[in-house]
């Protein structure tokens, strides 16, 4: 029964796949995440200096309406 349980333990410790075939795959869904984590790092690079500017012209708008309600 010991015996079993060693062999057991020992082949949940192994951390690599066990086929080329599975390797492949592996690394295929490896390069696959990091391609689409690169694409979203860029877009949202990209995106970041309009909604900037949009954000300083809604708050741009909001103080003159606050200046023009409240005479400030």
């Amino acid at each position: 029964m010991e015996e079993i349980c060693k062999q057991r333990s020992q082949e949940m410790v192994v951390c690599f796949p066990s086929t080329p075939k599975r390797l492949a795959m592996t690394i295929g869904c490896f390069i696959s995440a990091a391609a689409l984590f690169a694409f979203g790092a860029h877009i949202s690079y990209v995106n970041v200096a309009p909604q900037q500017a949009r954000t300083k012209a809604r708050n741009e708008f909001v103080r003159e309406r606050l200046k023009q309600k409240y005479g400030k």
